[in-house]
């Protein structure tokens, strides 16, 4: 999930009902496990979630959050099942919190796909970083103290741990983690965002990358997120009150962005012709995609998680997206009747080989936004277009819906909830209670 805001939180203990709290020490890269947690989760999804959410119980406590991001990253469970799971228990005034950090989840997607220069230039900075860092020049030492949890903030240096050890944080620390970094220890944000990307089983390029950036000021321009200790103390239940943190945050600075882009063609469902099924990490439902008419012939399925950077990425997150993607062809498979192949690698010539073979001519997937994946497309488009093979990306309907209201600050996207959600045929009765109760500045983030 997007990185959490302020709330009420002070005393930690279980969410009322719930027998074991959740925890974030594994993760069954699985649907099945993805809607178990779902299940677990409902129950607490209105007010508990609301008064609890912000307050870091610990990674063998997470009973207060959905812990569900590693699943809806991966589209095991789609945004859409999550929102009307929660809408069928509680009403949507009730929920209005986690309903708005679901949207937060699609803002974000939206926002980078209508402003690509933000990946471009994050990239590229980022090369210039690590080519710094394995020189050993510059803040090198400082960098390498920091990745490695050695900087004697104990807060810091115990949310590195662990994100090592497990692969995920809870949302609040994640904001306190790169405010100390960006902050406090004065490093390059972008090297920050590489060091979470590579580890979390969560990794988004989208929420990722512009998360370190709302914290830095650069993506609502000027205004920041500062860490501070009584804050940290009162959301961790007092388990740690760091000294010597910044006392303020100054914004850092970047060159205007272009204006946002159109969003980039995709398909609403497959066509009606002989087609090969590439699964990718961005969508492992293709049970819920618009394939009814396409003729399958066979399902291919890769990843690009290796690809998140330039620096080895951590065996949590390459563990989990290569367990989710033989969940995700093992479904796919024995859902559509047709057999499926893992493939270490998407190159141009096996993919044209393999549709020739089999009659296909077209490759059916679902849309990768900004990021690796949609990266690895753009290689592979005009080789595969020379061969006459279509590369067919479909973009959900509630990517449509959402990502058009994405092009400047989440307020305008949040007024428009109740009308999303009837959009997806979710919580329409609701629409206008919970409009009536929208305050009209946006709450701080």
């Amino acid at each position: 999930m997007p990185f959490a805001c302020h709330g009420p939180a002070r005393v930690p203990g279980r969410i009322k009902g719930m027998s074991k709290p959740a925890s974030s020490r594994s993760f069954l890269p699985t649907r099945e496990a993805g809607l178990a947690r779902l299940a677990a989760f409902v129950p607490a999804a209105g007010r508990a979630y609301a008064n609890r959410r912000n307050t870091d119980y610990g990674p063998d406590d997470r009973g207060n959050v959905s812990v569900l991001s590693p699943y809806l990253r991966h589209r095991l469970v789609t945004e859409r099942e999550v929102l009307a799971a929660v809408l069928a228990r509680h009403d949507l005034a009730t929920a209005e919190k986690f309903v708005q950090e679901v949207f937060w989840r699609g803002y974000f997607k939206g926002h980078l796909e209508t402003r690509p220069e933000i990946w471009r230039r994050y990239r590229a900075a980022l090369a210039g970083q690590q080519a710094m860092v394995e020189a050993g020049g510059g803040q090198a030492r400082a960098i390498r103290k920091a990745m490695e949890g050695r900087t004697g903030i104990d807060c810091f240096d115990a949310w590195v741990e662990e994100l090592i050890e497990t692969g995920y944080l809870h949302n609040h620390t994640r904001m306190w983690l790169a405010s100390i970094w960006i902050f406090t220890l004065g490093l390059p944000w972008e090297l920050g965002a590489d060091f979470t990307f590579r580890h979390f089983v969560d990794g988004d390029p989208a929420s990722n990358t512009l998360s370190w950036r709302w914290v830095a000021g650069l993506h609502t321009r000027g205004k920041t997120y500062l860490a501070r200790p009584d804050n940290i103390a009162e959301h961790t239940g007092g388990r740690f009150r760091p000294k010597d943190l910044a006392r303020e945050a100054i914004a850092l600075e970047e060159p205007a962005l272009p204006a946002p882009a159109p969003l980039r063609a995709a398909f609403e469902a497959a066509p009606p012709e002989p087609a090969l099924l590439l699964l990718t990490e961005e969508d492992l439902h293709p049970e819920s995609l618009p394939l009814a008419e396409a003729d399958l012939r066979g399902i291919l399925a890769c990843h690009a998680t290796q690809s998140r950077s330039e620096w080895p990425v951590a065996e949590h997150a390459l563990a989990f997206a290569e367990g989710a993607l033989a969940d995700g062809l093992t479904r796919a498979s024995a859902h559509f009747g047709v057999t499926g192949d893992r493939l270490d690698a998407l190159q141009a010539a096996d993919l044209v080989r393999r549709c020739q073979a089999l009659g296909a001519t077209c490759i059916v997937t679902a849309y990768a936004p900004v990021g690796p994946m949609a990266e690895e497309f753009a290689r592979l488009r005009p080789a595969l277009a020379k061969a006459g093979i279509a590369l067919v990306e479909i973009r959900r309907r509630e990517d449509d819906l959402i990502w058009p209201h994405a092009t400047k600050g989440f307020f305008g996207l949040r007024e428009r909830i109740p009308d999303l959600l009837a959009g997806m045929g979710i919580g329409a009765a609701d629409a206008d209670a919970f409009a009536s109760r929208q305050p009209r500045a946006m709450a701080h983030r």
